[in-house]
């Protein structure tokens, strides 16, 4: 059997376009909905920052790194947990919250400050802790990474989004919230439409292989959400607030990860099959979880 680590899932030029445009206008939908007003109030309950932050880009990266070294999974598969650990919370973390009967706004504030952060904390941990480990510092050698690209990319798909996406919500708020009812479902279902599409094109691939990842990626997101209800409990937040700090961590952009898998690795089979599972389960566990919690009362 052809191992995950040589398996390529084909996705043309054309297509990697389209989702580099799909992956903007998700952040940009996302962006309408922040003001400043969310950062200045994270800012003012820094404790908050400081668990949303370990938990999301400190934590999470180390405890995927120690994972992957403890059960030494195929290299690519190990490549692809820990871009996933190093990517930011998804934009579906703020509907979960509110269903969860969590911290919306606080929700919504971290999600903010997660994508303006992790321009440069998506990059940092993906670099750092891939080269940390031999077989996937070999990888990372094979494709000659660039460092700057990365963060080139991480940057246009999210920074400039949330950038924009800001400027219209600061000055024409009605025209914001407009969009935002339009665009939040219409590019998360695009999005998912070119996903379907790309995996269609592989099916024999994708249909090979998901066994490798399938229990590995239910559990690194069951370790995830964990994670962050641990890191909340022990910080002795209200548990309204640990529901929240725990989907922000176990709810994770995997779209961009994949948008970087298909850019920088070239559809790398154990990478983007990882990053496309956990794109799917995140979203089935989180809407368990949040249905849970939405009868726990504080």
């Amino acid at each position: 059997m052809q191992e995950l680590d040589s398996v390529k899932i084909n996705f043309d030029n054309s297509g990697l376009w389209v989702l580099n445009i799909a992956l903007a206008v998700v952040m940009f939908g996302v962006a309408l909905g922040i003001t400043l007003n969310d950062f200045k109030n994270l800012l003012k309950q820094p404790k908050l920052v400081l668990v949303g932050v370990l938990s999301q880009f400190i934590f999470l990266p180390l405890v995927t790194f120690l994972v992957v070294i403890l059960i030494k999974p195929q290299p690519s598969i190990a490549l692809g947990m820990i871009m996933v650990a190093a990517c930011p919370g998804g934009n579906i973390s703020n509907f979960m919250t509110h269903l969860a009967k969590g911290n919306t706004a606080l929700s919504i504030s971290l999600t903010a400050f997660a994508t303006f952060f992790a321009i440069f904390m998506t990059p940092f941990n993906f670099q750092f802790y891939g080269s940390l480990y031999q077989p996937t510092a070999q990888l990372l050698k094979e494709v000659e990474l660039n460092p700057f690209e990365l963060i080139k990319l991480v940057t246009l798909i999210l920074g400039i989004p949330l950038f924009f996406g800001m400027l219209v919500r600061r000055y024409n708020e009605k025209l914001a919230l407009k969009l935002a009812k339009i665009l939040r479902p219409l590019s998360i279902f695009i999005f998912g439409a070119i996903i379907v599409i790309a995996f269609s094109n592989n099916i024999d691939v994708f249909n090979a292989y998901i066994h490798h990842v399938l229990l590995l990626g239910i559990s690194h997101n069951i370790v995830a959400i964990f994670l962050g209800l641990v890191v909340a409990k022990v910080s002795r937040l209200s548990f309204k607030n640990q529901k929240t700090i725990a989907i922000e961590t176990g709810i994770q952009n995997s779209g961009l990860g994949l948008l970087l898998i298909f850019t920088f690795f070239n559809g790398l089979g154990g990478m983007a099959i990882l990053a496309a599972f956990w794109g799917i389960w995140h979203i089935i566990s989180g809407l368990l979880l949040a249905f849970y919690w939405s009868n726990k009362q504080d």
